[in-house]
């Protein structure tokens, strides 16, 4: 990929863990997501990767408060490309999971996050086992959601391989390579280098750091020639010493002015929907 290709900016607002104790800026409610994926939008994202929480601010997986978000995101950002979490960080039945796909038409989200494998957070564990990673995968395929790929190590893009070998996933291929998190890859070069050289011959990747790792890791993927994630999920500072707390438009507009130093323009909502292979809206 040349440098002049345009950059997918992939924004993770809100997650299943920040707290506004952490950062006042982590949207919780329906109408604070919203308003947060249309300031992300207007940065320069061109897909937003969507939590949804409960009254009391708790991660839920319930099909209505998604068909809320969604319906919201799509009235104030035309276009703009929605994936919903399908994460086993705290549901780990698959019909709970794949509530979010379910959606009447006209909301089902355009991508869901598929991680493929189980990992360990410093704060639990995210439990995917091979039988819930085919039921979700077939699920998307029945519903027309493309899986946003979640990569936390090699063996999860090993296993990537075998899930195309055998027929549980097709083209298009679209993943967010995740590194820094505590029990995966580590945040370096070298492991990044390796992943991308792994992945699958035409996949649209997009790079994360998590914590103090975001900028750095976002900066490599873009001098690769990669795409990228930001946002509050993965990481509540701008600044490496934790002085200044982020935002998630923020975050965007940083990445957006790194890829644009670097010859390499922001991709549209539409750019990003032909360059990652959906179907047009």
């Amino acid at each position: 990929m040349a440098y002049t290709d345009k950059v997918i900016i992939n924004a993770a607002l809100t997650g299943m863990v920040p707290t506004k104790q952490q950062n006042p800026n982590v949207p919780i409610t329906v109408d604070e997501i919203v308003a947060d994926a249309r300031r992300c939008w207007e940065a320069g994202a061109s897909i937003v990767h969507v939590h949804a929480r409960d009254g009391d601010g708790l991660p839920t997986y319930r099909g209505h408060v998604y068909r809320d978000l969604f319906a919201g995101i799509r009235a104030a950002c035309p276009g703009l490309l929605i994936s919903g979490t399908t994460s086993g960080r705290r549901h780990n039945e698959l019909e709970k999971r794949a509530e979010v796909l379910c959606l009447e038409d006209g909301l089902v989200p355009d991508l869901a996050s598929l991680t493929l494998g189980s990992l360990n957070f410093r704060t639990g564990v995210s439990i995917n086992a091979p039988e819930t990673i085919a039921g979700l995968a077939g699920i998307m395929r029945r519903r027309g959601v493309v899986p946003e790929l979640e990569l936390f190590d090699m063996g999860m893009v090993d296993y990537l391989h075998f899930l195309l070998k055998e027929g549980t996933l097709a083209p298009p291929l679209y993943g967010n390579l995740l590194l820094g998190s505590l029990g995966s890859l580590a945040a370096t070069p070298d492991n990044l280098a390796a992943m991308a050289r792994a992945l699958p011959e035409g996949m649209v990747w997009s790079a994360a750091g998590i914590g103090r790792a975001q900028a750095q890791v976002n900066a490599l993927a873009l001098a690769m020639g990669g795409h990228v994630r930001v946002g509050l999920e993965d990481n509540l500072w701008y600044d490496e010493a934790r002085s200044r707390v982020a935002s998630n438009a923020g975050l965007v507009e940083r990445v957006a002015g790194i890829a644009r130093a670097m010859g390499r323009e922001v991709a549209t909502p539409a750019e990003a929907r032909a360059m990652i292979g959906l179907a047009a809206n």
